[in-house]
């Protein structure tokens, strides 16, 4: 059986078993701020297992996409060098949500493999917990399968949980034995080996006890269950290949490259893990870049990044000198887009991502393995230092497992412990905190959810009300529940109906009054939960409010209707620049308020300034057309069949609201919009530019803001004039600014003619170490640009000799090292540069004969100085 045929053999058989067919969920969790991947069939439906969210099915089968490639599930590391490891891999599940249990389980197990797999029954194994007798008791009773090979394991192999607290049990696995002729070869091998002959085929997980805080475990009222079998290992199985490595699934892909390479698999082992690892990450980068993630040094997007240069990087050690990982993706596309239709929709987009991103790491690829080479030489007893590892990684871009790739193959150790330290210090100058897992809804908190359960969730009418008659059913302040509320007061209110907009979609919350017989009450915010409970967080500014009052509720008219222009002029911007500079063009977040817009997207390159212009002129005649903008609710199949743009990585329910424009956009939404596109009155773009590789940001205003945008700028025009006298400021303000740089231009050159002037006295301060003419200099008040060429006076003066030369200008320091080139066998610049910027806490490198750095701890500028001298020292005298 093809790896097509299994997956589908195994989806008809739950089908007839009543299981609902779930399609795979994105790699990227929604509203799953644990996880940075989907890593288990589980993942999509870990809701309806806490209790969250009840399910409109009992069973459901699915084949999940799944990635361990960060955090504590990554299995990077063994990729390429066993026969069963991936990044990306499918995981073929069944899931029960309270209605079969361990006997259903079971039998559906053993009849799918040895009645429609046909696996023989006397090479099946299964592993039970130690304490579960009920589990043998089912396989004796329900199966044909030997009592001898029923194993009992420890809770290590066979007790599974979701966390610390919540829903656990134990499982069960079905093991595979591949025979004598793989795996370890000892005579005592047996199952629970970490061998590959008793391969782990399916885990069967009874989920039917809930772990407390202390640590017991309480029944779970209704039991289920969740099973997981790799697609990768089944199919090799049953095509009777040791490796995943040689099933249908892997070797068109490896053929592909072999061929674009014109490298051979099969003859060495460093080549064919590196074909190996190549494979598998072109599997993983496609689905990763298709399901929303982008190259970027954070989260999810770091975790892209190093799968793409660890590929990029094998690609190279094996000889391939041109970019090619980003060639291979169309064939790839081309053998499975019929599975995953997906990644043929987003090919364009994907394509683009990837080839920027190797282009990128390919330009310093070379040198860094340079510079590894150079290292590697100098590691005395074969231990790479724990700094150099650090510079491979912080200069070069290497992440660590390339480094551990290449001194495993080269038989080296490193002193990681090190390379953490300085990866940690780097961390802590850098400063920057970020965070991967946004939401636009309030945590999920216990009072929240106590709250939800005891007042249910909120009516929202704010769609077609701006006031309502509502209750106070709950008040809130500083998380505790009280029953009153006072004049000066803030805290939250929980009404049974609000008009009030929660922020959610990037949308502003709304703001307005509450008010009752007793209280005028100012609504400063208002948030929700993802399961639907409105936050009203409020000032009291007269009287008092207490739980069951009666009140009326109004919308902040002014403020709505600003909310309303900047929605629907981003749904125009959106279709607008798709309509324009291509359907790769994606909305990569929005935030949209009264005040203004602004719309992240995916674009490979800046907007032109007459590309802004027609792009917003365009807007303007769309707007100017006065189309009407229609809100329809519906299934959301039926919402992506009309064709309809869902936001990636956004958590739709059964239903969701469609907003038409005309026949120009149509978008899901669950926003607030105009009634027609003649009420966003005008658009201006105040800012276009970077956020990130491949990401491009827009900033834009509507209505009167905008108006009041160009009647400023008109104002500032000719204020302009009138300083400068003309008609023709802009021809004016150009004329200046060239006089400008030319004078700048003079200013810069005769600062160097005047450091260079006293070159004969700089002179008599270089010092003669081990017969190498050595310059340690301060000249301050120059930028980099005048310091190297300042550095390359002297070094033509010196003709023979090494140079450091340093220099503070406007809060930070310059450096410059350079070497004469009948030095460079025995001195390196950019290393000289490296080890001072490190002790100057700043960055610097360069090549052997020239490298330049800086760093904004200015006071650290005499330590730089010193620390290249010892360099330099330490060099003259080996």
């Amino acid at each position: 059986m093809n790896s097509t045929e299994i997956r589908q053999t195994f989806l008809d058989f739950f089908k007839e078993k009543g299981h609902e067919i779930v399609k795979s969920a994105s790699l990227v969790p929604k509203g799953d701020p644990t996880l940075l991947f989907t890593n288990a069939g589980m993942v999509q439906f870990k809701d309806y297992f806490l209790g969250k969210k009840t399910p409109s099915f009992r069973r459901a089968a699915t084949s999940q996409k799944c990635l361990r490639a960060g955090g504590k599930a990554s299995d990077i590391q063994n990729v390429g060098y066993t026969a069963r490891h991936h990044t990306f891999f499918e995981m073929l599940g069944n899931f029960s949500f309270g209605d079969y249990f361990k006997r259903e389980a079971i039998m559906m197990a053993w009849e799918l493999f040895t009645e429609r797999f046909k696996l023989p029954k006397e090479r099946l194994w299964v592993t039970i917990f130690r304490d579960d007798d009920e589990a043998e008791r089912l396989w004796r009773e329900n199966t044909s399968i030997s009592p001898e090979r029923i194993i009992r394991l420890g809770e290590k192999d066979n007790f599974w949980q979701m966390g610390d607290t919540g829903p656990c049990g134990p499982c069960s696995e079905i093991i595979f034995d591949q025979g004598e002729g793989v795996g370890c070869g000892r005579s005592d091998c047996a199952v629970g080996c970490d061998c590959d002959r008793y391969l782990e085929l399916w885990n069967l997980v009874f989920m039917q006890f809930e772990r407390q805080l202390d640590g017991t475990l309480l029944p779970l009222p209704k039991p289920s269950i969740d099973t997981g079998m790799g697609l990768e290992r089944i199919s090799a199985i049953l095509q009777n290949k040791k490796s995943n490595f040689d099933t249908d699934l892997f070797v068109p892909i490896i053929e592909i490259i072999t061929s674009k390479s014109h490298i051979n698999y099969g003859n060495n082992k460093n080549v064919d893990s590196s074909i190996r690892i190549i494979a598998d990450h072109i599997r993983a980068v496609t689905f990763m870049l298709t399901d929303g993630v982008i190259p970027s040094n954070e989260g999810r997007g770091y975790v892209l990044r190093k799968i793409i240069r660890r590929a990029v990087a094998h690609g190279r050690l094996i000889g391939i000198e041109k970019p090619f990982f980003h060639t291979i993706m169309d064939d790839f596309i081309k053998f499975f887009a019929e599975t995953f239709p997906e990644i043929k929709q987003e090919r364009d987009t994907s394509y683009e991502f990837l080839k920027q991103e190797e282009l990128g790491f390919f330009s310093t690829l070379d040198r860094a393995l340079l510079r590894y080479q150079d290292i590697k030489e100098k590691a005395s007893n074969n231990k790479l230092k724990g700094t150099d590892a650090f510079l491979l990684s912080d200069t070069f871009g290497m992440p660590r497992e390339i480094i551990e790739d290449m001194t495993k193959r080269d038989g080296i150790s490193v002193d990681w412990q090190k390379y953490e330290i300085e990866m940690e210090a780097q961390r802590e100058r850098s400063k920057k905190v970020v965070s991967d897992f946004s939401t636009p809804f309030i945590s999920e908190s216990s009072i929240y959810l106590k709250l939800i359960k005891q007042i249910g969730i909120t009516q929202f009418k704010g769609y077609n009300e701006l006031e309502t008659i509502s209750e106070v059913k709950f008040l809130l302040k500083d998380g505790v529940g009280i029953n009153e509320l006072k004049q000066i007061e803030e805290g939250e209110i929980f009404l049974n109906i609000t008009p009030f907009y929660a922020e959610s979609g990037g949308q502003a919350g709304d703001i307005g009054i509450i008010s009752s017989v007793d209280a005028e009450i100012d609504v400063l915010n208002t948030t929700k939960t993802a399961d639907g409970l409105f936050i009203h967080h409020v000032k009291i500014n007269k009287g008092k409010i207490n739980v069951g009052d009666k009140v009326t509720c109004s919308v902040n008219r002014r403020n709505r209707n600003g909310t309303k222009r900047n929605h629907t002029a981003t749904h125009l911007l959106q279709a607008m620049l798709r309509n324009l500079f291509g359907s790769h063009i994606k909305q990569a977040g929005s935030s949209v308020s009264a005040e203004r817009l602004r719309f992240d997207y995916t674009h490979f390159k800046h907007l032109e300034d007459e590309e802004k212009l027609s792009l917003q002129r365009q807007i303007n005649e769309k707007i100017l057309e006065n189309m009407k903008v229609e809100t329809t609710e519906m299934a959301i199949d039926d919402a992506m069949n009309s064709g309809a743009t869902a936001l990636f990585g956004e958590k739709y329910g059964d239903k969701v609201r469609v907003v038409k424009i005309d026949d120009y956009s149509k978008e899901l939404c669950g926003g607030t919009h105009c009634g027609n596109t003649g009420e966003i009155g005008s658009f201006i773009i105040t800012s276009e530019g970077s956020i990130g590789s491949g990401l491009r940001r827009i900033e834009a205003i509507t209505g009167i803001k905008a108006l009041d945008y160009v009647s400023k700028k008109l104002g500032d025009i000719e204020s302009i004039s009138n300083i400068l006298n003309t008609d023709n400021p802009s021809a004016s303000v150009k004329s200046l600014h060239q006089r400008v740089r030319q004078l700048e231009k003079e200013l810069e050159e005769t600062k160097v003619q005047s450091a260079s002037c006293d070159i004969s006295n700089i002179l008599n301060t270089v010092q003669l170490i081990n017969g190498t003419k050595v310059l340690i200099i301060r000249k301050d008040g120059l930028n980099i640009k005048q310091l190297r060429e300042f550095s390359d006076n002297l070094r033509d003066a010196l003709r023979s000799g090494v140079i450091f030369a340093a220099s503070i200008l406007d809060g930070q320091a310059n450096f410059i090292s350079v070497v004469t080139k009948d030095l460079i066998n025995k001195f390196n610049a950019g290393i000289i540069m490296q080890g001072a910027t490190l002790i100057a806490q700043g960055k610097g490198g360069g090549r052997p004969d020239m490298a330049q750095g800086g760093t904004k701890v200015f006071d650290k500028t005499q330590a730089a100085m010193d620390k290249a001298l010892e360099i330099i020292k330490t060099s003259a005298l080996n």
